[in-house]
């Protein structure tokens, strides 16, 4: 996890590609069931998650989804996505286009620069 605050947490997913989620605490299987400080908070969240990705990774685009098949709760990726990742321009759920040639910036200064972004930020929404 890299961050948490009463409403919602943050965890790195492990991908060839930066792919961050966002969950809230609370169980809830749809996002019209989270209250409107949950769904606030979350797009503000993604709002900062992908500036900060759109600026340190500078993807070719970012991809944003909530799906919740096969784990039933609120929760949202967001993915900086490249033209020559396996997937694109299919999501990463699709059909793998290729092998992979993402040249990996390293991701700990961008958690470390994204945690303070978030605390300062989300501590005052």
């Amino acid at each position: 996890m890299i961050y948490s605050n009463p409403l919602i947490y943050i965890e790195i997913h492990d991908s060839e590609i930066p792919w961050l989620k966002i969950f809230t605490h609370e169980h809830r299987k749809e996002f019209s069931a989270c209250s409107r400080e949950e769904r606030m908070m979350i797009f503000e969240a993604l709002d900062l998650i992908e500036k900060e990705m759109l600026a340190y990774f500078k993807p070719e685009k970012i991809n944003i989804a909530s799906f919740g098949n096969m784990l039933p709760l609120v929760h949202w990726h967001i993915m900086a996505r490249y033209l020559n990742d396996s997937y694109f321009p299919e999501p990463m759920w699709g059909a793998k286009q290729r092998e992979g040639e993402v040249k990996r910036t390293p991701m700990e200064p961008f958690i470390e620069n994204l945690k303070a972004v978030l605390a300062s930020r989300l501590a005052a929404s």
